[in-house]
């Protein structure tokens, strides 16, 4: 008898684990197939209609790549009201290639183009470091601008508590 519940005991482990690693594999693709379209310059199908309209009205139709900018900011902002928020960049800042602009856009905020901060290569870094307002849970989206018009962004879902926009 300890023979046969040993057997189940395996064979129920066994397919357990490979549910497991099927799982995490079919997430895996799905989290692929996301950042393809990220990739490629796309906004994402989550983003709202009006934040692509705002996102067109300041940039046209180039397209916005991944990479190069870090977003760091509290995934659960107990207090929307202020937000603080670090951008930062490693491209250069060189007098012939450089950060133009960081921009900020906030998906679900009654003004969703929050702010642009315009720089120049006399910086030596780009980066900034501020706080902001939000209305609720929102993508929060920061797009870094070079002075040759290529767009490269980083974003972060943000669960807020507390309302901090009317």
């Amino acid at each position: 008898m300890e023979n046969h519940e040993s057997t189940g005991r395996r064979s129920f482990l066994r397919a357990a684990v490979l549910g497991a690693a099927a799982l995490a594999l079919s997430g895996r693709d799905l989290l692929a197939a996301q950042g393809a379209s990220a990739a490629h310059g796309g906004p994402g199908d989550d983003m709202p209609d009006a934040a692509k309209k705002v996102l067109r009205e300041h940039f046209g139709a180039r397209p916005i790549k991944d990479g190069h900018v870090s977003l760091d900011l509290p995934e659960v902002a107990p207090d929307s009201r202020e937000v603080p928020i670090f951008i930062e960049t490693d491209l250069p800042m060189d007098p012939d290639h450089y950060v133009k602009a960081i921009h900020l856009v906030v998906d679900h905020n009654p003004d969703i183009y929050v702010a642009g901060f315009e720089l120049t290569p006399a910086l030596g870094k780009a980066s900034i470091d501020t706080r902001i307002k939000m209305r609720r849970s929102s993508q929060v989206r920061a797009i870094v601008e070079t002075n040759r018009g290529e767009l490269w962004w980083a974003h972060k879902l943000v669960y807020t508590t507390l309302n901090g926009c009317v």
